[in-house]
């Protein structure tokens, strides 16, 4: 397992990411966790899940639509019902959908090599979801897939097992049970598969970490009173998407007064002399995601703004201390404050501030680090796990906050931490300004009569 970053670009004179590996090794994870499951088969219509069983991808565009669909059987490589002429695209540019290595699924007529044995039936099939409802509800669309999927059961002797499903529409789910099918959760199979990352998986959450680490270098130099959280958001955009990111999923952009309480979103305001601005960047490279804050001071920081980020750091350090397999996620929310510490009146109210949560397909997989829940709850670190740890003070003015975020990898011995752009203290970014005695302190507040004796309205 390595976390070193090469290029982009696929080379013949340097093992990279070995992109057969990962689809075929994301397929054996998933396989094992369905064996060890109750369930004859998994149905997927999230795309994360949908591209880890099926390495197919139809873009960003599709996500929120549940327009396509896979499953994966017991008996049975997976079968993917996709979105026009998507599914003709898969069958001429997706092989692997067109063999297995299941005796059921097979082609009994084709030659074969060795384990690998040409389908029976392609594995890329069109088929549609009800777009969200957006279809009639008399076209018999959600009929239509739960026959689709009956089909199939009924194929692979399944017919009277367990469905597990990720996430389903009502009209789908009411169609597969009068089916007769059993349909259950089936997002544990899924997250549990996805959980320990393959070391091709790791090079690919490396690097769309790198691509970070130069967006968060541009925006440092960008940074200045005058631009706008927009325009920040604009710019992360691009330098991303220069690098070739997939997707940017989003950009939060937080200054001034908005950093406490973080409103999680990004607005049109100006930034201005002295803000605290922190930003938490998420985009996909190859389908692997980032979620990494960083806080910043422009132009100059209060000592109040310093010391909240002076806490923050703390907590995260002992965080990343205890990282290690073996450890569980209650050992790490433990060395973190409670809700009541920091203005906040339970861990629901609080949720998500100090917070640690897996990273691959999707930026909120397993393991979730929370009081809320891993006290009583916790789940074990194993080599291999990829996960973010989130920390976030309020400074004592009520003005900002600081808020900071590394991605780590789990190591045989402890961790690596995989998220590069400096954090280790608060960095003050925009111009430096020059009086007549020389440089003006980064450690002052915005206020400027507060830096002086006489405007405290101390005694001389």
């Amino acid at each position: 397992m390595t976390t070193a970053t090469f290029g982009t670009n696929a080379v013949d004179w340097e093992e990279r990411i070995q992109f057969d590996r990962l689809r075929t090794d994301r397929l054996a994870k998933l396989r094992r966790e369905l064996a060890t499951s109750d369930l004859g088969a998994v149905l997927a219509f999230d795309f994360s899940n949908i591209r880890y069983m099926s390495s197919t991808h139809i873009g960003t565009w599709a996500m929120d639509k549940l327009i396509r669909f896979s499953l994966l059987t017991r008996h049975s490589d997976p079968i993917v019902w996709d979105f026009g002429s998507a599914a003709k695209h898969h069958q001429l540019y997706n092989p692997w959908l067109q063999t297995t290595t299941a005796e059921a699924d097979a082609d009994p007529h084709a030659p074969h090599h060795g384990a690998v044995r040409p389908r029976a039936e392609n594995g890329a099939r069109a088929g549609i979801s009800t777009l969200r409802g957006a279809f009639h509800p008399d076209a018999g669309i959600a009929e239509g897939v739960a026959k689709k999927i009956k089909r199939e059961l009924e194929k692979f002797g399944l017919q009277n097992e367990p469905l597990g499903v990720d996430v389903i529409e009502l009209p789908i789910l009411m169609a597969l049970q009068n089916e007769g099918i059993r349909v259950v959760d089936g997002q544990q199979v899924f997250l549990n598969a996805r959980a320990v990352k393959t070391g091709d998986e790791i090079a690919l959450l490396t690097q769309a970490a790198s691509m970070v680490d130069a967006a968060y270098e541009s925006l440092y130099e960008f940074l200045r009173p005058g631009v706008r959280e927009n325009e920040a958001v604009g710019l992360v955009s691009k330098v991303l998407y220069d690098l070739g990111s997939e997707y940017v999923e989003g950009v939060n952009a937080i200054s001034g007064e908005r950093c406490s309480p973080h409103p999680h979103v990004f607005s049109d305001r100006l930034i201005r002399p002295g803000d605290p601005a922190f930003f938490d960047i998420l985009h996909s490279y190859q389908g692997y995601r980032t979620c990494y804050y960083r806080t910043f001071a422009v132009g100059s920081a209060s000592r109040a703004q310093h010391d909240a980020y002076k806490i923050a750091r703390q907590y995260m350090d002992r965080a990343i201390a205890l990282v290690r397999p073996g450890a569980t996620t209650a050992d790490i929310v433990k060395v973190w404050p409670t809700a009541q510490e920091f203005g906040f009146p339970d861990e629901e109210a609080a949720f998500a501030l100090q917070y640690g949560h897996g990273v691959g397909l999707s930026i909120w997989e397993k393991p979730i680090f929370s009081r809320l829940v891993s006290l009583d709850h916790p789940e074990v670190l194993v080599e291999g796990m990829v996960f973010a740890l989130e920390t976030y003070w309020p400074s004592a003015d009520g003005i900002g906050a600081a808020r900071i975020e590394e991605e780590v990898v789990v190591t045989a011995t402890g961790c690596q931490v995989i998220t590069k752009f400096p954090a280790e203290d608060l960095l003050v970014a925009g111009q430096r300004y020059y009086s007549v005695g020389g440089p003006l302190s980064l450690v002052r507040d915005s206020q400027s009569h507060l830096n002086t004796a006489a405007g405290r309205g101390e005694a001389e």
